[in-house]
């Protein structure tokens, strides 16, 4: 644990943005990529080819095309993403693996030191770094495998004031507030779970999930682990549509795989993390989810699914029903990188007010010879919460145009550079825009032509290819 003993050295009430201080934990991070990535060379390492444990369970035309089938429960719990959600298993996913003794590591991290500037009334700009880093331990264990596995971010205190600025993002408090156009920062702790998986026969795998922070099957896997979000620092709009449930309590979850076909069923604790983001909340079992995975072929992905969560905003009464559906493809690329497309949709229903939402999103990374990606995203979204705070507005807003919401285009286009691979740590610079389509009847409070810029660096675990 050792990055919650360096974190104990961060005055956690402090709420100014000082560049010096958000280096300073930034310098931290490289520190911990350091540590991650030398651990390669303190254990005998395993050299996996491309592929090698990244694989769920699929037909035999995928296994004809990836060369090989699922060998073990253990390659099967290792090439999961986030929680128990799975991306195609053509995705030469980005880590470092190693042994020690009769365990085997996956070590993975991401880490963007970030400034955003953005326009309009209620634009706002500030200098943070978003980051995680996770650790997977994998034992046989009778039959089967076990796995423990531990996921953790600086967020809490590489992003000061409970959030960073995203124009028409929402979704749960800062100081006892809805927030409004900001982003979160990710609890400390993100995950912290044991799976066991056993293989019934040639083709067919049981599993079961237990995290008391987690991940629950509800949803594509989550933007910070998503192949095609790998090169955009900034959270998805529709986060809180989609993929929002990636850090919940009292988590189980059971899961049977048959060829290229995964069910799941899912119980949880509801509530979202609340503000302390150091502590580890928990809760019932008073929320659930089922999740139907498809991967015909090593390249594609698709997955529904739908859950009741109990009261999952601290600050807005009701119940959410959520229904998502998602397609992930993914092209290996030269040089261990791949193109990578998802399409997502994700609809919240509320029971209180009788009343859903929708949000839809595209994104690509594509990349160009060996250190050159290209990133899109495309969102449209309706926006029910963008007046939490200033309720008589609200009414006003509503009693003009008649409607709960508003419909919000995003676009987002961007570059990255990579510099180098230094003891396994990916390095990048680079800089996204993002441009807004918006309703003229929210044009006063946000300007015509509402826009922001990031500019950022890139580190990221991965191995020497």
């Amino acid at each position: 644990m050792v990055w919650g003993t360096l974190c104990l050295g961060f005055d956690l009430h402090h709420r100014t943005t000082p560049p010096a201080r958000i280096c300073s934990s930034f310098l931290l991070l490289i520190c911990l990529l350091a540590i991650a990535a030398g651990a390669q060379s303190s254990v005998p390492s395993q050299q996996p080819d491309q592929h090698a444990g990244m694989n769920m369970p699929m037909s035999d035309d995928a296994m004809q095309h990836m060369g090989h089938g699922i060998d073990s429960a253990c390659d099967f719990l290792m090439s999961e993403s986030s929680g128990t959600g799975f991306q195609p298993s053509a995705w030469p996913m980005p880590m470092v693996m190693t042994n020690t003794g009769d365990w085997r590591l996956m070590w993975m991290a991401q880490a963007f030191l970030v400034d955003t500037q953005q326009t309009g009334p209620l634009g706002a700009d500030k200098f943070y770094s978003t980051n995680w880093g996770m650790l997977s331990a994998v034992h046989r264990l009778g039959d089967g495998d076990v796995m423990l596995r531990a996921m953790l971010s600086l967020e809490p205190a590489t992003i000061t004031d409970e959030f960073y600025p995203l124009l028409f993002q929402t979704g749960e408090t800062a100081y006892g507030k809805p927030i409004v156009n900001g982003q979160h920062p990710h609890d400390f702790l993100m995950e912290l779970s044991v799976q066991y998986a056993r293989k019934l026969g040639e083709h067919a795998l049981w599993d079961v999930y237990y995290a008391p922070v987690g991940d629950p099957a509800l949803g594509p896997v989550a933007y910070p682990h998503r192949a095609s979000a790998m090169e955009i620092p900034q959270s998805t709009l529709g986060h809180h549509w989609e993929d929002s449930t990636h850090i919940l309590y009292n988590v189980v979850t059971a899961g049977l795989s048959y060829k290229a076909v995964r069910l799941e069923a899912s119980s949880f604790h509801g509530a979202e993390p609340g503000e302390n983001r150091w502590n580890v909340q928990y809760g019932a079992m008073n929320s659930y989810s089922g999740r139907f995975t498809f991967a015909p072929t090593a390249s594609w992905v698709a997955q529904v699914s739908a859950g009741h969560l109990t009261r999952p905003e601290a600050l807005e009464p009701g119940d959410v029903v959520r229904t998502t559906a998602s397609l992930e493809y993914v092209v290996p690329r030269p040089h261990g990188n791949a193109w990578a497309t998802s399409l997502i949709w994700g609809r919240n229903w509320k029971p209180s007010g009788k009343y859903g939402t929708n949000a839809v999103l595209a994104e690509t990374v594509v990349p160009f010879k060996e250190k050159n990606f290209f990133s899109g995203r495309y969102e449209w979204t309706q926006r029910d919460e963008l007046f939490a705070n200033d309720p008589a507005l609200e009414q006003q807003l509503f009693a003009q145009t008649r409607s709960r919401w508003f419909d919000i285009s995003s676009y987002i286009v961007g570059y990255t550079r990579d510099i180098g691979i230094f003891w396994n740590v990916e390095t990048g610079l680079g800089a996204n825009l993002m441009l807004f389509g918006v309703p003229d009847a929210i044009k006063p409070y946000y300007g015509d032509h509402p826009l922001g810029a990031n500019v950022y660096l890139r580190l990221r675990l991965k191995e020497n290819r």
